[in-house]
Protein backbone atom coordinates (compact mmCIF):
# COMPACT_ATOMS: atom_id res chain seq x y z
CA UNK A 1 0.00 0.00 0.00
CA UNK A 2 1.18 3.67 -0.95
CA UNK A 3 2.27 5.50 2.08
CA UNK A 4 2.70 9.32 1.97
CA UNK A 5 6.06 10.52 3.22
CA UNK A 6 5.18 13.26 5.99
CA UNK A 7 7.30 15.69 7.78
CA UNK A 8 6.39 17.47 10.59
CA UNK A 9 7.78 21.11 10.96
CA UNK A 10 8.10 22.19 14.60
CA UNK A 11 7.45 20.66 18.04
CA UNK A 12 4.90 22.11 19.60
CA UNK A 13 2.37 20.68 21.96
CA UNK A 14 -0.32 20.07 19.68
CA UNK A 15 1.94 18.07 17.53
CA UNK A 16 3.36 15.97 20.80
CA UNK A 17 -0.09 15.71 22.17
CA UNK A 18 -2.54 15.40 19.48
CA UNK A 19 -1.64 15.31 15.40
CA UNK A 20 1.74 12.73 15.37
CA UNK A 21 -0.13 10.17 17.90
CA UNK A 22 -2.77 10.99 15.16
CA UNK A 23 -0.60 10.55 12.19
CA UNK A 24 0.79 7.09 13.88
CA UNK A 25 -2.64 5.62 12.92
CA UNK A 26 -3.05 6.51 10.08
CA UNK A 27 -3.09 4.24 7.42
CA UNK A 28 -1.68 6.42 4.27
CA UNK A 29 1.12 8.12 6.23
CA UNK A 30 4.30 7.43 6.96
CA UNK A 31 6.71 9.37 9.88
CA UNK A 32 9.70 10.28 7.95
CA UNK A 33 10.85 13.70 9.26
CA UNK A 34 11.17 15.34 12.35
CA UNK A 35 12.47 19.28 12.51
CA UNK A 36 13.21 21.22 15.26
CA UNK A 37 14.88 24.59 16.28
CA UNK A 38 17.53 22.47 18.16
CA UNK A 39 18.78 19.13 16.52
CA UNK A 40 18.33 17.61 20.78
CA UNK A 41 14.76 18.41 20.37
CA UNK A 42 14.56 17.12 17.26
CA UNK A 43 15.96 13.78 17.82
CA UNK A 44 13.73 13.35 21.02
CA UNK A 45 10.16 13.66 19.29
CA UNK A 46 12.24 11.00 16.78
CA UNK A 47 12.90 8.37 19.28
CA UNK A 48 9.36 9.01 21.38
CA UNK A 49 7.53 8.69 17.91
CA UNK A 50 9.06 6.23 15.58
CA UNK A 51 10.07 9.51 12.59
CA UNK A 52 13.01 7.71 10.41
CA UNK A 53 14.85 11.32 10.08
CA UNK A 54 15.45 14.23 12.67
CA UNK A 55 16.89 17.84 11.36
CA UNK A 56 17.45 20.81 13.74
CA UNK A 57 16.35 23.18 10.85
CA UNK A 58 12.76 23.78 9.31
CA UNK A 59 14.94 24.24 5.86
CA UNK A 60 16.59 20.92 6.13
CA UNK A 61 13.48 19.27 6.30
CA UNK A 62 11.94 21.17 3.48
CA UNK A 63 15.22 20.48 1.40
CA UNK A 64 14.51 16.70 1.96
CA UNK A 65 13.66 15.19 -1.56
CA UNK A 66 12.09 11.91 -0.08
CA UNK A 67 9.10 14.32 2.17
CA UNK A 68 5.56 14.85 0.34
CA UNK A 69 4.07 16.42 2.76
CA UNK A 70 4.32 18.37 6.09
CA UNK A 71 1.97 19.16 8.63
CA UNK A 72 2.74 22.81 10.35
CA UNK A 73 1.77 23.51 14.03
CA UNK A 74 3.91 26.72 14.47
CA UNK A 75 2.95 29.56 16.23
CA UNK A 76 -0.09 31.31 14.42
CA UNK A 77 2.61 34.44 13.04
CA UNK A 78 4.76 32.19 11.27
CA UNK A 79 2.04 30.11 9.11
CA UNK A 80 1.84 31.92 6.48
CA UNK A 81 5.48 32.07 5.90
CA UNK A 82 6.59 28.44 6.51
CA UNK A 83 3.35 27.23 4.76
CA UNK A 84 4.51 29.08 1.72
CA UNK A 85 8.23 27.89 1.85
CA UNK A 86 6.84 24.33 1.86
CA UNK A 87 4.65 24.81 -0.89
CA UNK A 88 7.58 26.43 -3.12
CA UNK A 89 9.60 23.19 -1.93
CA UNK A 90 7.00 20.99 -3.52
CA UNK A 91 5.55 19.86 -0.35
CA UNK A 92 2.01 19.09 0.39
CA UNK A 93 1.17 21.10 3.51
CA UNK A 94 -1.36 20.63 6.57
CA UNK A 95 -1.30 23.46 8.49
CA UNK A 96 -2.30 24.31 11.89
CA UNK A 97 -5.74 26.43 12.47
CA UNK A 98 -6.45 29.27 12.49
CA UNK A 99 -4.70 28.81 8.98
CA UNK A 100 -3.71 32.79 8.56
CA UNK A 101 -4.07 35.89 10.45
CA UNK A 102 -5.67 37.16 7.90
CA UNK A 103 -8.16 36.39 4.82
CA UNK A 104 -5.08 38.33 2.78
CA UNK A 105 -2.46 35.79 3.85
CA UNK A 106 -5.00 33.01 3.75
CA UNK A 107 -5.40 34.00 -0.11
CA UNK A 108 -1.59 34.19 -0.63
CA UNK A 109 -1.12 30.58 0.95
CA UNK A 110 -3.69 29.05 -1.65
CA UNK A 111 -2.56 30.85 -4.57
CA UNK A 112 1.22 29.49 -4.02
CA UNK A 113 -0.23 25.98 -3.74
CA UNK A 114 -1.94 26.67 -7.05
CA UNK A 115 1.23 27.83 -8.78
CA UNK A 116 3.04 24.83 -7.61
CA UNK A 117 0.32 22.37 -7.96
CA UNK A 118 0.35 21.28 -4.73
CA UNK A 119 -2.23 20.63 -1.82
CA UNK A 120 -3.01 23.29 1.31
CA UNK A 121 -5.28 22.47 3.86
CA UNK A 122 -6.29 24.23 7.04
CA UNK A 123 -5.65 21.42 10.08
CA UNK A 124 -9.74 21.60 11.87
CA UNK A 125 -9.44 18.07 12.82
CA UNK A 126 -13.06 18.02 14.57
CA UNK A 127 -14.49 18.57 10.76
CA UNK A 128 -13.29 15.52 9.35
CA UNK A 129 -15.08 13.83 12.58
CA UNK A 130 -18.60 11.64 11.64
CA UNK A 131 -20.27 13.80 15.06
CA UNK A 132 -19.74 16.42 12.90
CA UNK A 133 -21.44 14.81 9.85
CA UNK A 134 -24.35 13.65 11.74
CA UNK A 135 -25.35 17.20 12.84
CA UNK A 136 -24.55 18.52 9.39
CA UNK A 137 -27.51 16.01 8.21
CA UNK A 138 -29.74 16.57 11.02
CA UNK A 139 -30.00 19.98 9.83
CA UNK A 140 -30.00 19.59 6.09
CA UNK A 141 -32.67 16.67 6.57
CA UNK A 142 -34.50 19.60 8.59
CA UNK A 143 -34.86 17.53 11.44
CA UNK A 144 -35.43 20.79 13.90
CA UNK A 145 -36.71 22.72 10.74
CA UNK A 146 -34.78 25.74 10.05
CA UNK A 147 -32.07 27.15 11.90
CA UNK A 148 -33.10 30.49 14.16
CA UNK A 149 -30.30 30.48 16.69
CA UNK A 150 -27.07 29.04 16.99
CA UNK A 151 -24.53 28.98 20.18
CA UNK A 152 -21.16 27.87 20.22
CA UNK A 153 -18.60 28.37 23.14
CA UNK A 154 -15.06 27.39 24.22
CA UNK A 155 -13.72 28.92 27.02
CA UNK A 156 -10.52 27.33 28.81
CA UNK A 157 -8.78 28.46 32.21
CA UNK A 158 -6.07 31.66 32.46
CA UNK A 159 -3.08 31.23 30.61
CA UNK A 160 0.06 33.07 32.14
CA UNK A 161 1.44 36.09 29.71
CA UNK A 162 4.30 34.49 28.99
CA UNK A 163 2.30 31.48 27.01
CA UNK A 164 2.51 31.90 23.34
CA UNK A 165 -1.05 31.50 22.99
CA UNK A 166 -1.31 34.92 25.04
CA UNK A 167 1.96 36.79 23.64
CA UNK A 168 0.94 39.53 21.24
CA UNK A 169 3.98 38.96 18.91
CA UNK A 170 2.60 35.37 18.42
CA UNK A 171 -0.37 36.76 17.65
CA UNK A 172 -2.15 35.51 20.46
CA UNK A 173 -5.21 35.08 21.85
CA UNK A 174 -8.92 34.25 22.60
CA UNK A 175 -10.02 34.36 19.33
CA UNK A 176 -7.15 32.98 17.03
CA UNK A 177 -6.24 30.54 19.76
CA UNK A 178 -10.20 28.88 20.30
CA UNK A 179 -12.81 31.19 18.77
CA UNK A 180 -11.36 30.11 15.32
CA UNK A 181 -13.44 26.74 16.32
CA UNK A 182 -16.56 28.56 17.36
CA UNK A 183 -16.66 30.72 13.98
CA UNK A 184 -15.97 27.23 11.68
CA UNK A 185 -18.80 25.50 13.57
CA UNK A 186 -20.77 28.33 12.66
CA UNK A 187 -20.09 28.18 9.15
CA UNK A 188 -19.91 24.94 8.85
CA UNK A 189 -23.04 24.15 10.34
CA UNK A 190 -25.57 27.16 8.89
CA UNK A 191 -22.96 26.91 4.84
CA UNK A 192 -23.54 30.64 4.64
CA UNK A 193 -21.60 33.75 5.94
CA UNK A 194 -23.27 36.50 7.94
CA UNK A 195 -24.54 39.65 6.67
CA UNK A 196 -23.48 41.80 9.87
CA UNK A 197 -20.81 40.72 12.51
CA UNK A 198 -21.06 42.54 15.76
CA UNK A 199 -18.41 41.84 18.69
CA UNK A 200 -16.66 42.74 21.54
CA UNK A 201 -13.97 41.82 23.71
CA UNK A 202 -11.79 42.17 26.94
CA UNK A 203 -8.11 42.97 27.17
CA UNK A 204 -5.44 41.71 28.77
CA UNK A 205 -2.29 44.28 29.96
CA UNK A 206 -0.61 42.60 26.74
CA UNK A 207 -3.57 43.55 24.65
CA UNK A 208 -4.19 40.31 23.92
CA UNK A 209 -8.37 39.50 23.99
CA UNK A 210 -8.57 37.34 26.82
CA UNK A 211 -12.27 36.79 25.75
CA UNK A 212 -14.26 37.74 23.00
CA UNK A 213 -17.96 37.46 21.88
CA UNK A 214 -19.58 37.99 18.75
CA UNK A 215 -23.17 38.02 17.07
CA UNK A 216 -23.46 36.83 13.39
CA UNK A 217 -26.52 38.10 11.75
CA UNK A 218 -28.01 36.82 8.94
CA UNK A 219 -30.81 39.11 6.86
CA UNK A 220 -32.84 35.42 7.29
CA UNK A 221 -33.07 36.31 11.09
CA UNK A 222 -31.08 33.71 11.85
CA UNK A 223 -28.33 34.37 14.63
CA UNK A 224 -24.81 32.46 15.73
CA UNK A 225 -24.07 33.70 19.20
CA UNK A 226 -20.35 32.86 19.84
CA UNK A 227 -17.91 33.01 22.41
CA UNK A 228 -14.41 32.52 23.62
CA UNK A 229 -12.22 32.87 25.95
CA UNK A 230 -9.19 31.57 28.22
CA UNK A 231 -10.55 33.47 31.92
CA UNK A 232 -12.27 30.18 33.80
CA UNK A 233 -10.82 29.81 37.09
CA UNK A 234 -11.13 25.98 36.71
CA UNK A 235 -12.04 23.57 34.07
CA UNK A 236 -13.68 24.72 30.75
CA UNK A 237 -16.45 25.39 28.49
CA UNK A 238 -17.17 23.61 25.45
CA UNK A 239 -20.40 23.06 23.56
CA UNK A 240 -22.72 23.71 20.99
CA UNK A 241 -26.79 24.19 20.90
CA UNK A 242 -28.92 24.66 17.85
CA UNK A 243 -32.42 26.08 17.77
CA UNK A 244 -34.63 25.68 14.56
CA UNK A 245 -38.73 26.12 14.41
CA UNK A 246 -39.64 22.11 14.94
CA UNK A 247 -36.48 21.62 17.70
CA UNK A 248 -33.19 21.73 18.74
CA UNK A 249 -29.85 20.24 18.43
CA UNK A 250 -27.84 19.78 21.88
CA UNK A 251 -23.87 18.78 21.65
CA UNK A 252 -22.47 19.38 25.12
CA UNK A 253 -18.72 17.57 23.78
CA UNK A 254 -15.52 18.83 23.47
CA UNK A 255 -14.47 19.88 20.09
CA UNK A 256 -12.54 16.72 19.15
CA UNK A 257 -13.66 14.32 21.11
CA UNK A 258 -13.60 10.57 20.49
CA UNK A 259 -15.18 7.79 21.32
CA UNK A 260 -18.87 7.28 21.63
CA UNK A 261 -20.14 10.46 21.38
CA UNK A 262 -23.92 11.47 22.00
CA UNK A 263 -25.82 14.41 21.15
CA UNK A 264 -29.76 15.21 21.60
CA UNK A 265 -32.24 16.07 18.96
CA UNK A 266 -35.52 17.49 21.05
CA UNK A 267 -38.64 17.56 19.60
CA UNK A 268 -41.95 18.51 20.84
CA UNK A 269 -41.00 17.91 24.47
CA UNK A 270 -39.68 14.82 23.81
CA UNK A 271 -35.43 14.28 24.51
CA UNK A 272 -33.94 11.73 21.61
CA UNK A 273 -30.26 10.69 22.43
CA UNK A 274 -28.39 9.29 19.45
CA UNK A 275 -24.58 8.31 19.80
CA UNK A 276 -21.91 8.45 17.03
CA UNK A 277 -18.68 6.38 16.81
CA UNK A 278 -15.97 9.03 16.27
CA UNK A 279 -12.29 8.08 15.83
CA UNK A 280 -9.33 10.24 16.63
CA UNK A 281 -10.04 13.18 14.67
CA UNK A 282 -6.76 14.01 13.73
CA UNK A 283 -6.34 10.66 12.52
CA UNK A 284 -8.61 11.75 10.20
CA UNK A 285 -7.25 14.62 9.12
CA UNK A 286 -3.83 12.99 8.27
CA UNK A 287 -5.44 10.63 6.60
CA UNK A 288 -7.85 12.34 4.13
CA UNK A 289 -4.95 14.56 2.87
CA UNK A 290 -3.17 11.49 2.05
CA UNK A 291 -5.60 10.06 -0.08
CA UNK A 292 -6.32 13.69 -1.39
CA UNK A 293 -2.67 13.11 -2.75
CA UNK A 294 -2.55 10.24 -3.65
CA UNK A 295 -5.83 11.08 -5.87
CA UNK A 296 -8.66 9.63 -4.41
CA UNK A 297 -10.59 12.32 -2.92
CA UNK A 298 -10.92 16.22 -2.45
CA UNK A 299 -9.59 17.72 0.46
CA UNK A 300 -12.32 18.35 2.75
CA UNK A 301 -11.45 21.42 4.52
CA UNK A 302 -11.79 23.36 1.47
CA UNK A 303 -9.62 26.56 -0.19
CA UNK A 304 -13.30 28.42 -0.16
CA UNK A 305 -14.22 27.08 3.46
CA UNK A 306 -10.93 28.15 4.84
CA UNK A 307 -11.03 31.85 2.71
CA UNK A 308 -14.58 32.34 4.38
CA UNK A 309 -13.54 31.25 8.37
CA UNK A 310 -10.19 33.99 7.55
CA UNK A 311 -12.90 36.55 5.93
CA UNK A 312 -15.48 36.51 9.17
CA UNK A 313 -12.14 36.16 11.47
CA UNK A 314 -11.13 39.36 10.38
CA UNK A 315 -14.62 41.37 10.50
CA UNK A 316 -14.36 40.45 14.25
CA UNK A 317 -10.91 40.82 14.37
CA UNK A 318 -12.00 44.43 13.23
CA UNK A 319 -14.75 45.23 15.36
CA UNK A 320 -12.76 44.31 18.56
CA UNK A 321 -10.06 46.76 17.61
CA UNK A 322 -7.55 43.88 17.59
CA UNK A 323 -4.75 44.86 15.09
CA UNK A 324 -5.20 49.28 17.16
CA UNK A 325 -4.20 48.25 20.11
CA UNK A 326 -0.37 48.13 21.23
CA UNK A 327 1.04 46.60 24.22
Amino acid sequence: MRKIHWGVLGTADIARGQTIPGMQQAVHCELTAIAGRSIEKARAYQETFGFRKAYGSYDELLADPEVEAVYIPLPNHLHCEWTIKALKAKKHVLCEKPLAISEAQAAEMFRVAGENSMLLMEAFAYLHSPFMQAIKDELRFGSIGEVRYLESAFITGRRPDTDIRLRRETCGGALFDLGCYDVSTALWLLEKEPDTVLANAQFSEKQIDLYTSALLLYDSGAVANLNCGMLLPHGRLDRFHIFGTEGEIVSPVEFNQCGEIPYYLVRDGVRLQKTVTVPNNYMLEVEQLSRCILGFEMTHVSRDFSLRNARVMDRIMNAIGYWERNP
